[in-house]
């Protein structure tokens, strides 16, 4: 006889068995399969009331869009790092071939004098910002630098660059006085105008930081631009009106993807006696970012007040504190 065979005979005469157990054990013994059974059961039994039914969730969908300004600087360097670069530039002195200018500039010709005129002042040495380094004398092993030195900070470097970039060599040829070098224009300084008077509505303040386009709302809270999703339109659609309605349409703006990369749910509320008081929102943030522009909230739709450019640390003071932590991952570190 075959094993499937064999099982099915030995069910078969499980089941003509007669039970062993009387009916008041068993009828003590039986548990209903769910915890909703067992309250009907007892409900029954008792002749209870029904439970009122489970409040329903009611939620407004709602697209909002995280415009972004993203850096423009590189952020500065630590006096460690400054001090590592700075250490590297001398290794690379040592372990290349002397410098050959006539490989570069052609005998007695201005751009020759100008470069001998320099060469020098720097003491005979080709590399402009490394001080007073003899990188095949001696002393070459000696290229690192001691605590507290100031020949890798930034503004020492900056100031022997420019004066290296004047031109010591008149229209004639010859050496240029002092009062004949045409002075070489500064770079712009990181610390902007903006950024002295405090002005969080610009956008070239923070050059080295990523800035962030809140709005304030008519009952004073600030927030992202957000507005309803009507059942004809895509979440990106709703984001880019929203913007439009909010700011206006002087900016040069894009969206980076369809994919919302932050949401924000607010629970509804409910009167005491279960009816609906106010509906719950769930917001879904689309990510933008302006190339050129500026907001306007000059008759903007949404009636907001004001609009600021904050960084992500400067947010964290001004919104809600569960509205940033439900954005806060979504945001670069700087």
């Amino acid at each position: 006889m075959a094993a499937s065979s064999r099982g099915s005979s030995a069910a078969a005469a499980l089941l003509r068995r007669q039970s062993s157990i009387c009916a008041s054990c068993r009828n003590s013994q039986f548990r209903p399969y769910s915890a909703g059974a067992e309250a009907a059961a007892t409900a029954e039994a008792h002749h209870l009331k029904p439970t009122k039914e489970v409040q329903r969730a009611e939620y407004r969908i709602k697209g909002g869009i995280i415009l972004t300004r993203a850096p423009l600087l590189t952020r500065p360097l630590t006096p460690f790092e400054n001090a590592f670069y700075f250490y590297q530039k001398r290794l690379n002195e040592r372990l290349v071939l002397p410098f050959r200018h006539t490989l570069f500039f052609k005998k007695d010709t201005a751009t020759d004098l100008d470069w001998r005129i320099k060469f020098e002042e720097r003491g005979r040495i080709a590399a402009k910002e490394l001080g007073r380094y003899y990188a095949k004398g001696r002393n070459a092993w000696n290229d690192e630098l001691l605590v507290g030195s100031t020949l890798s900070s930034e503004e020492r470097l900056r100031e022997i660059l420019i004066k290296d970039a004047e031109f010591r060599v008149t229209e004639d040829g010859e050496e240029a006085k002092p009062d004949e070098i045409v002075p070489v224009e500064r770079p712009m300084d990181r610390i902007t105008e903006a950024d002295k008077t405090n002005d969080v509505r610009r956008l070239d303040r923070k050059l080295d930081s990523t800035l962030y386009l809140v709005v304030q709302g008519g009952d004073g809270k600030w927030q992202f631009p957000a507005e309803d999703v009507p059942t004809d339109e895509h979440l990106h659609q709703t984001a880019a009106r929203a913007l439009e309605f909010a700011a206006g349409v002087n900016m040069n703006t894009w969206l980076v993807g369809r994919v919302p990369v932050a949401h924000f749910v607010t629970q509804p509320q409910f009167n005491e006696d279960t009816s609906l008081k106010q509906k719950g929102e769930k917001v879904f943030f689309i990510k933008g970012r302006i190339m050129a522009g500026q907001a306007n909230l000059k008759n903007n739709r949404l009636g907001l007040q004001d609009f600021n450019w904050l960084t992500k640390d400067e947010l964290r003071a001004k919104l809600p504190y569960e509205y940033f932590r439900s954005v806060r991952n979504m945001m670069a570190d700087r």
